[in-house]
């Protein structure tokens, strides 16, 4: 891989770009959880946007990696010596697995640092492809997305030190509105991808969406480890197998586009998440949520939560006015902000 990278990379570097998103159901798609709840069939939704990651690779000097990310500080080893326990370690993990030396990734984001809209994973899913790009030639066909979508979320998981869900990965791959269903059986495939939403009714489904950066940055494994742990030790199963079939409800209101009836499950599931983990929410994420609901709105936070973004759904006159009250909730937080709502159909791309 080495000497066919730095030759390729030399004649012309490569650029890949992916969509983040926004999501419910998630945490269902660790395995941890999607094994003991196989009998409800658990689910995990996301709607990949248009704020896209992109990771470029350049040569660099020989028997060294250097990688520089926006609201990152640029790391520079070699691979003997990288950690994969830094900020931009998974970076170093996927470079390690590649056996890339002499190459500087650079990884432009559009979203804000540790959003929690699945950007770490995304830029995973883009240097892979990138790698993959440099030694082959590629066709991205749903088996290629498949694949590097798979690969990616192993080596997140393996440098972790948590268990780590699919999601992220799959609508970074795929991009467009979708239902993932997970499979634990012994036979097929791990996941099911179910196209929820069309091309066609993409721009319609933007009207009825708000997106906000409550200017704190999550950080996942945090409240993800102490649903694992609670899990783990028997607490919470009842209502975990409540927000598994809340997410199905969701989903198949969705699927029909009937919004009002998607609101109810939706916040349901943030009224179970809340219960388990209060820190799910900061001041300012409460307060967006608060308001949504009494708006006729459903609201989630992204991810994870503990940080990062909030998403709303509704009707168009309730979010309309419901975009109004977020407005002057996030002015009074340095940092805080609308998103623009701009749905992806295309997924990773080579550019």
């Amino acid at each position: 891989m080495l000497s066919i990278l730095r030759k390729n990379l030399e004649k012309k570097p490569v650029e890949v770009s992916v969509p983040c998103r926004i999501d419910m159901g998630g945490t269902l798609d660790i395995d941890t959880f999607a094994y003991p709840l196989r009998h409800l069939l658990p689910c995990t939704f996301n709607i990949a946007l248009d704020i896209r990651t992109r990771v470029s690779l350049f040569p660099f000097k020989k028997d060294r990696v250097k990688v520089t990310s926006r609201g990152f500080k640029s790391a520079e080893y070699s691979l003997s010596k990288a950690p994969f326990d830094h900020p931009l370690g998974l970076m170093f993990a996927i470079a390690a697995y590649f056996r890339a030396e002499g190459v500087h990734i650079i990884i432009d984001s559009s979203s804000p640092p540790r959003s929690a809209l699945g950007g770490s994973s995304a830029a995973a899913v883009a240097l892979v492809t990138a790698f993959l790009a440099v030694s082959e030639k590629m066709a991205i066909t749903p088996k290629f997305r498949k694949k590097v979508a798979l690969l990616s979320h192993a080596l997140e998981e393996s440098v972790a030190g948590v268990p780590c869900g699919r999601q992220d990965q799959l609508a970074a791959a795929f991009g467009g509105i979708n239902a993932w269903h997970w499979q634990t059986g012994n036979e097929g495939p791990p996941f099911i991808k179910e196209t929820i939403l069309k091309k066609v009714y993409f721009k319609r489904l933007e009207k009825h969406l708000l997106l906000a950066y409550c200017g704190v940055p999550h950080e996942s494994k945090n409240v993800n480890g102490i649903w694992v742990s609670q899990f783990l030790a028997g607490r919470y199963r009842r209502l975990w197998e409540e927000i598994t079939i809340n997410t199905k409800k969701f989903v198949d209101a969705l699927a029909v586009r009937n919004y009002k009836k998607a609101v109810a499950p939706m916040n349901r599931e943030m009224v179970l998440r809340r219960k388990m983990t209060p820190e799910v929410l900061d001041d300012m994420g409460k307060k967006l949520v608060d308001s949504a609901v009494k708006n006729n709105c459903g609201a989630r936070f992204t991810g994870a939560g503990g940080g990062g973004c909030i998403w709303a759904l509704g009707e168009i006159d309730d979010i309309d006015k419901l975009k109004v009250i977020w407005k002057e909730s996030l002015a009074t937080k340095k940092g805080a902000c609308l998103l623009d709502v701009k749905i992806d159909s295309k997924g990773l791309l080579q550019v």
